[in-house]
């Protein structure tokens, strides 16, 4: 018998505290073939999504499988995203939250077949059009993020 992740379950845990208290949960994501979100937001290989009920709809939360609907430019998209590749969840106000290792199969097919994402600018979403994107934060100094495997 397998030993079942507690990834998932700690996901919907931070998504559901952030939620209780307030605060808008945001995800940051590794985009690879198996990643389905709007590749013009991609920047880095990664993505971070607003998973808040005001911007999702249909939120799904599964043990392999993260799925929702949003509004990117105002152009509704099913976003579908595997457990694997989240690397973060935390709370956009705060940063409060929790980072992950992400699979290496997140990777593993990243350059046969993928194709090349353009950087996302700042102007690509509207925040009051469901899930933005995000850019991501700028390195530097240590995360406040605890890494969980």
């Amino acid at each position: 018998m397998s030993e079942v992740s507690t990834k998932p379950y700690l996901i919907r845990a931070i998504h559901e505290w952030c939620t209780d208290q307030g605060l808008t949960p945001y995800m940051s994501v590794a985009v690879d073939h198996r990643t389905l979100v709007p590749r013009q937001f991609v920047q880095d290989g990664q993505i971070v999504l607003n998973v808040s009920a005001d911007a999702t709809q249909g939120l799904v939360m599964g043990n392999e499988l993260i799925a929702f609907q949003a509004r990117f430019g105002g152009v509704a998209q099913n976003i579908s995203i595997p457990v694997d590749n989240v690397a973060a969840i935390y709370a956009r106000e705060n940063g409060h939250g929790m980072a992950f290792e992400v699979g290496a199969s997140a990777f593993a097919d990243d350059d046969a077949g993928s194709e090349a994402a353009p950087a996302a600018t700042s102007a690509d979403a509207s925040p009051s059009e469901g899930a933005e994107a995000e850019p991501t934060p700028p390195k530097g100094g240590r995360s406040h993020l605890k890494l969980v495997k």
